[in-house]
């Protein structure tokens, strides 16, 4: 528990970052459902992503931070914001229409078991060890507590719709292509934090301002509750928290940043609950804990496993609504 001490103001200051990101990562799902009940769920993605860009612009002139000069670069970080903003915002945003956002938050927990097979599947010096397999064991066993395929077995199921569960799924999986590749290719450019996640999340509007004629129609309601939430998912969840997380990493190491992970699904519950009046069945919380527990499993396996030499940390860069979580097997939150 010593490692934990606030020794400093400086340590006291990461706290106080650490938590700010928890909470923003956590309301994300909540501000993602109250968003969709004045715009479509490709409106909310393209909105996050123009208010994210615009903010981490913002923080890239006041940081003085350089952008990429080549195409080379340019091009890895079109794939990543394609992988880990475009693709799963709105695919977490359309299954946002069918699930409770508490759920939403704990199936975005699945996103470091997503990232330790990715990278098992993708690279080929980083086979699962015993303990990481049963890690991703456990933790599809969650999955599965989550789904409560049981319910469905007299004919009047009450579980959540199996396409918007598997819609959630498909996120947390191109968040683990997206991490794996980010490792692959942007970790060895190393470029600064605030560069990687302003670059791809520029990338990523300007993709989706190209999809908008295409995907983003519909009628737009723009209430204050609507607007507001918009503005904390897309300047807090998109941008300013992606800034907080990296000094985080910077400060306690990847390893101990990568704790928020546990932490985004309790608030996203909570929030869901106390704002929306939202019930969960009890298996979806036992399933979430699953998860957790596979992921525990599997991030203490790889910390036994003898690593031959030390790769550069990524950029962090939060998964689906906003979670930024070092995976275990990937170089990041």
């Amino acid at each position: 528990m010593h490692a934990w001490r606030m020794t400093s103001p400086a340590d006291r200051r990461t706290v106080l970052l650490y938590l700010g990101a928890a909470l923003v990562w956590g309301s994300s799902f909540l501000f993602m459902k109250v968003g969709l009940e004045g715009l479509a769920p490709a409106q909310v993605a393209l909105g996050r992503l123009l208010l994210g860009a615009v903010t981490l612009v913002v923080v890239m002139t006041v940081l003085r931070r350089r952008w990429p000069r080549d195409r080379r670069t340019w091009g890895h970080l079109a794939v990543i914001g394609v992988l880990l903003c475009v693709v799963p915002f709105q695919l977490f945003a359309w299954a946002g229409q069918h699930l409770a956002s508490g759920l939403s938050s704990i199936l975005n927990a699945t996103t470091p078991l997503m990232t330790s097979l990715a990278v098992a599947l993708v690279l080929p010096a980083e086979r699962l060890t015993r303990g990481q397999g049963l890690g991703l064991a456990v933790g599809a066993a969650g999955v599965v507590v989550i789904v409560g395929p049981w319910t469905y077995l007299d004919g009047g199921g009450v579980a959540a719709p199996l396409p918007a569960v598997l819609a959630c799924l498909g996120a947390t999986a191109c968040y683990g292509l997206g991490m794996t590749y980010m490792r692959r290719f942007v970790t060895p450019l190393r470029l600064p934090a605030e560069t990687v996640a302003a670059g791809q999340i520029a990338v990523a509007a300007l993709v989706m301002l190209a999809l908008a004629p295409a995907v983003a129609r519909g009628p737009v309601t723009l209430t204050w509750p609507v607007v507001l939430s918009m503005v904390g998912l897309g300047a807090l969840g998109t941008g300013m928290a992606y800034v907080w997380n990296t000094r985080v990493v910077d400060t306690w190491g990847a390893q101990r940043a990568s704790t928020v992970t546990y932490l985004t699904p309790v608030v996203g519950v909570v929030l869901g609950i106390l704002v929306l009046d939202e019930r969960l069945h009890w298996y979806e919380p036992v399933g979430g804990m699953l998860v957790v527990l596979g992921i525990v499993v599997a991030q203490r396996a790889r910390a036994r496993t003898p690593v031959a030499t030390k790769e550069p940390v990524a950029a962090p860069v939060p998964p689906a609504a906003g979670v930024g979580v070092q995976a275990p097997g990937a170089p990041r939150p």
